[in-house]
């Protein structure tokens, strides 16, 4: 514990010593009058220098801000031949590097006058560089220059050293009592011991008694044969609903290459099922819709849209010129979101067009939909409830008809052929 208080004490001097660095490093920033600098600037400097660009001299918002010296900075502008005379390192670096050109002297500016100068420059550069970083703002072509820490910054730091010396000498004190505290306790670290260990020895007890408890609960068989019983039934169960979910895939919504809302063309625009999907109404299988359908809108409609952008892509459509590059198309990657097995024979159009059920009605609510998503079991049971409970409408019906006639002519005794029936038709064996 001594140690540890000696370790405090070398850090605090190591803090004072950083403060008093900060300290100096704040005083050597000149303190000026921002108002009076502007004009002083405007008088003297404007004819060679500007804050944000080269002209004939060098930038001064970020040359400036980037010294941190400001009593070399006045004795430059109010003399500068008078250092390069001296070889001075600064000064003849800059002399060289703008080809030996002399800058001006200004001897008749004050040591307060160049103070000013320097903060206007300094605060001037500050808000272009605020402004150059707002949102609207950012993307420039160069780097933004280093500013150097700002006197702001140089406070805060001092103030942070000076709240970590106090906080150390408080630890100090606290080390110091804790030590006296622990010569004292001695006796008391012994007893705290001791009741530990008997601590230690309940805990052993309880746990001997609850597995004794344990083994008296297994010796009870008819208890057990509860327990395994409830376990068989529940992993039972859950093996019956695991194994009769296989491959139902109620509520599979796969993300598709182009944001479609059928909420939006469906609901609020009102267009119908049938537009898009034709083959819904005439064949077997709804099939997706090429895109010349909706190129059929949006030539017109939403060509800013990044997601019409991709039809147009697809498409080799130039927006531009109106024309096609089909050397540049290429088909669209859609998932498919409702599959049958290959057993399965299903006929949209036999029960879109002959028995005019709604799309809905497998489909769900596909109106409100953003994403389209498997609305529908498609299952077996599901299929076989629905034709349980669908009624079928028989008036009218040329194949209706053709079975009241076939079964009039059993009744009256006639011969009953495969023709009747329909047997004659192309569809029955080319399909």
């Amino acid at each position: 514990m001594r140690n540890i208080s000696l370790l405090f004490k070398q850090f605090s001097r190591s803090l004072l010593l950083v403060a008093g660095l900060a300290a100096t490093t704040l005083s050597a920033r000149a303190a000026g009058d921002v108002a009076k600098g502007e004009a002083l600037f405007k008088a003297n400097c404007t004819a060679c220098h500007k804050i944000d660009v080269r002209a004939t001299g060098p930038a001064l918002g970020p040359t400036i801000t980037s010294e941190t010296d400001d009593k070399w900075l006045t004795k430059w502008i109010q003399n500068n031949q008078a250092l390069i005379a001296a070889k001075d390192k600064k000064a003849l670096s800059i002399y060289n590097e703008y080809n030996q050109a002399g800058m001006n002297v200004f001897t008749n500016l004050s040591d307060g006058d160049v103070a000013d100068i320097i903060a206007y420059v300094r605060d001037d550069w500050k808000k272009m560089q605020a402004t150059a970083n707002t949102p609207a703002n950012k993307g420039g072509d160069g780097p933004v220059a280093d500013s150097g820490p700002s006197e702001a910054a140089v406070w805060v730091l001092i103030a942070l050293v000076v709240v970590a010396f106090i906080v150390i000498l408080v630890l100090n004190r606290v080390v110091g009592t804790l030590e006296r505290l622990l010569l004292k306790k001695e006796d008391t670290i012994s007893l705290l011991a001791t009741e530990e260990e008997k601590d230690e020895e309940d805990k052993n007890a309880a746990k001997a008694a609850r597995l004794e408890a344990a083994k008296k609960l297994l010796k009870n068989k008819k208890l057990v044969f509860f327990i395994i019983l409830c376990g068989t039934v529940a992993m039972g169960s859950w093996s019956w609903v695991t194994m009769w979910n296989t491959n139902v895939h109620q509520g599979y919504q796969p993300v598709q290459p182009i944001k479609y809302s059928h909420e939006l063309h469906a609901g609020v625009m009102k267009i119908s099922c049938q537009y898009c999907h034709a083959p819904a109404y005439k064949g077997k299988n709804a099939t997706i819709p090429s895109l010349n359908i909706c190129m059929n809108c949006h030539k017109v409609v939403k060509t800013e849209s990044p997601e019409i952008h991709k039809i147009y892509d697809a498409l080799g459509y130039d927006p531009q010129t109106a024309k096609y590059d089909t050397t540049k198309a290429r088909p669209i990657q859609w998932v498919r979101i409702h599959n049958l097995p290959d057993l399965v024979y299903f006929n949209h159009a036999q029960h879109t067009k002959v028995a005019g059920i709604e799309c809905q009605r497998c489909h769900g609510p596909i109106q409100t939909m953003k994403e389209v998503y498997q609305y529908s079991p498609l299952t077996m049971k599901w299929c076989i409830q629905c034709h349980r409970r669908t009624e079928v409408n028989s008036k009218g019906s040329g194949y209706y008809d053709a079975l009241l006639k076939a079964h009039e002519n059993l009744k009256n005794g006639q011969k009953l052929t495969a023709a009747s029936l329909g047997g004659l038709e192309c569809g029955k064996c080319h399909y």
